[in-house]
Formats: C-alpha cells, sequence, structure tokens
C-alpha cells in the first residue's frame, strides 16, 4: 500500500507543482470555444460600413434592450443616448475582452470584465428575452441534465475565466513578459 501510496503522490505531486499548466489551459480552453462564440455575437451587432461599430445594428439593441427596443417598433433612433453607450461597450466588449485573454494581457481584469459580461447577458437572456419562463433553457444545478443555456453552461464558462482571476495568465501570456521585464 505504502508503494501504491508513493507513486501516486509521485505522479500527482509533480503535476500539482506544474503552476504553468492552469492557467494556460483556462486561456485556451476560452480560446477553443468561447472566442468564436463572443466575437460572432459582436459581428452581429455592427452597423453597415467600416464605422458600423458606431451606428449599431437593430438587432443589436435587440439583443441588449429587448424591451426597449420593441416599445420604440424597431426604431433605434428613438432610443437615448444610454442604449447606444451601452449597446456600443457592450460590441467593443465582445471583440476587445476576448482578444485581451487570448494574448494574455491584464489578463484578470480581461477575466473579471468577461465575467460580468456573462453575468449581464444572463440576465438580459432571463428577463429580456423571458428564459426564465422556460425551465429547460434555465436549468438547475443537481438535476442530472447538463444541458441547459443559463445555469449549466454559464458556469462553466465563468468557472473557466475564475482560473484566470485567480491564476492569471500564464507564463505564455503578454502579463508574464511585462512582469518579467519590469522586475529585473
Amino acid at each position: 500500500m505504502n508503494t501504491l501510496l508513493a507513486l501516486y503522490n509521485g505522479i500527482f505531486g509533480r503535476l500539482e507543482r506544474q503552476e504553468w499548466l492552469l492557467p494556460t489551459l483556462a486561456r485556451f480552453v476560452f480560446a477553443a470555444t468561447l472566442v468564436g462564440y463572443f466575437w460572432k455575437s459582436g459581428l452581429t451587432k455592427l452597423g453597415d460600413g467600416i464605422f458600423g461599430i458606431f451606428s449599431p445594428s437593430t438587432g443589436a439593441y435587440a439583443q441588449i434592450f429587448p424591451k426597449a427596443i420593441e416599445a420604440v417598433g424597431y426604431d433605434a433612433s428613438q432610443l437615448s443616448f444610454f442604449h447606444w453607450l451601452v449597446v456600443f461597450g457592450g460590441t467593443v466588449a465582445e471583440f476587445i475582452l476576448p482578444l485581451l485573454i487570448i494574448i494574455g494581457l491584464l489578463s484578470r481584469l480581461s477575466a473579471i470584465g468577461m465575467i460580468g459580461f456573462v453575468i449581464v447577458q444572463t440576465l438580459t437572456d432571463l428577463y429580456g428575452h423571458h428564459l426564465i419562463d422556460d425551465p429547460k433553457s434555465v436549468g438547475a444545478w443537481f438535476d442530472r441534465f447538463p444541458d441547459s443555456i443559463l445555469m449549466d453552461q454559464r458556469t462553466f464558462w465563468i468557472f473557466v475565466l475564475l482560473v484566470i482571476v485567480v491564476k492569471g495568465g500564464g507564463p505564455l501570456s503578454v502579463d508574464h513578459i511585462l512582469k518579467k521585464r519590469f522586475q529585473e
């Protein structure tokens, strides 16, 4: 039994000491599974032309402020500057924050920003798009069904981002390069 425990501790002890592994894998998993989702979503919010970022599509308002855009007959010009600012900021965040996480620049702050983004997105889905009325979409923890959009999927998203908040970007990041450069 002692031999088995020594073997177990030897193998997993080495793995435990690999400080680079978790933050690097968390950034990789985020890039492999979520970046495309957020960038595609960001693209749907762009208006026409090269400066489409500054004139978001009607769909952008429908995604972020579904009740407000419906109330004005889908005429975004009737919405306030506040609405434009939130839609513009959200669209920019969908492109910039994932990019910062991928390259590992301001990793912790970017991951916190993405967590906030996911929370706001979830609340909008629940109350703005009425998913609160759809138990299958909302789901529940510990229910043996791992496929709900909100409770299951978004929990995993936030967990991956929390690893980055706690561990940082890891050694294969711009953060690490800058830290080494300015510590010398």
